[in-house]
């Protein structure tokens, strides 16, 4: 699977959108606004301030609300300091990247809101089609770079077949319990590599003092295997191996489906950034919001269900879809996934784990 060319997520602004169904990463964009705003401070701190043109990228921005939430906040950011300072804010020109397959045409419809709601200072924005694995932007121009909910996709699956050209991961989508130390080392190797290289992307695009602030889908516990880790790929594989029993999938598109993701620990991403060394840590912190949104204690578990299946499927349909086939796709997450997880619900709230990284290029 060419991941650059299949993963995108859910487009247009319907009910089943990336749009209406992000309101967990919406809810990690509002929780998260305080270090986007410290990262802001701390660039008015550094020699290449004052200057006239600040240049702010969003990596992995998707169509959703997300994005203007972080563009907003770096806004108010710059209008206030430039307010204590008494000098002339700078012009923004934010670039907007996501994989070509992504709803752009979704996203530029909602920039008049920001427009109209954040006036008092100049600013642009351009669609930066690419994959962050690779170089996206020139030397030395970046003076912010942002992505949430994105870096812990994977450039490729790992390589999960035996030496007989079998599949290591039978019955399963992600690391899991059953899942062979192989899978996990596989998955680490990979996440290591990709992660290192995305490091050394921005490292070259960014200039000296420039600020990178990263969030992570991640775990507390040290076992890549856990319930926190592996939550939703365990339901999805149980909601397929369900329609494998039923004869709607074959077993061997099971067996053969693993997903381009990894969920770090904060202990692992911490260990890559200081081994990559071109930046250090100016925080760092692993947090947990429940997966129900804040709607959760007004709504029954199985209601939570189909919202959240809804939801998986916005970030994960365009993956399943290229491997299992468009038919199988609304019995999947509509019925089967959506079960799993109002039974999962009904036994008590379920917590989302992030990480969230500012760094400081070095000198």
């Amino acid at each position: 699977m060419e991941v650059k060319e299949v993963l995108h997520m859910s487009r247009g602004d319907g009910e089943n959108s990336y749009v209406k169904t992000s309101t967990y990463t919406q809810m990690i964009a509002l929780f998260t606004k305080p270090v986007i705003a410290s990262a802001v401070n701390s660039l008015f701190q550094e020699p290449f301030f004052p200057c006239k043109l600040l240049n702010v990228a969003d990596l992995g921005c998707s169509s959703g609300p997300s994005t203007f939430t972080f563009m907003s906040t770096v806004i108010e950011s710059v209008k206030s300091n430039c307010r204590g300072l008494g000098s002339t804010p700078p012009e923004i020109q934010f670039y907007l990247n996501d994989l070509p397959g992504n709803d752009f045409n979704t996203l530029f419809k909602s920039l008049s809101d920001l427009h109209r709601n954040l006036d008092g200072l100049s600013f642009f924005v351009m669609g930066a089609p690419g994959s962050f694995h690779e170089r996206i932007f020139p030397q030395n121009c970046l003076h912010l770079v942002h992505s949430s909910y994105s870096v812990h996709w994977l450039s490729q699956v790992p390589r999960l077949t035996t030496e007989e050209g079998l599949p290591m991961n039978k019955g399963k989508i992600y690391i899991s319990k059953t899942s062979p130390p192989e899978v996990k080392e596989a998955y680490l190797a990979k996440f290591e590599v990709d992660f290192t290289n995305f490091l050394r992307c921005r490292s070259e695009e960014m200039v000296t003092g420039a600020r990178l602030v990263l969030v992570l889908h991640g775990r507390r516990n040290a076992d890549p295997a856990s319930k926190e880790s592996c939550y939703i790929w365990e339901l999805l594989a149980e909601a397929i191996s369900s329609m494998v029993s039923e004869g709607l999938v074959e077993e061997e598109k099971l067996d053969t489906l693993n997903v381009p993701y990894y969920t770090a620990s904060q202990e692992e991403v911490q260990h890559i950034v200081q081994q990559e060394a071109s930046f250090t840590v100016e925080h760092v912190e692993t947090f947990a919001l429940d997966v129900g949104g804040i709607s959760s204690e007004k709504e029954d578990p199985w209601t939570r269900g189909r919202k959240q299946a809804k939801h998986t499927r916005s970030f994960t349909g365009s993956v399943v879809q290229h491997h299992l086939g468009e038919e199988v796709m609304d019995k999947l997450y509509g019925e089967k996934l959506a079960h799993l997880i109002g039974k999962d619900l009904s036994k008590g709230e379920r917590q989302g784990i992030s990480i969230v990284l500012m760094l400081r290029k070095r000198d």
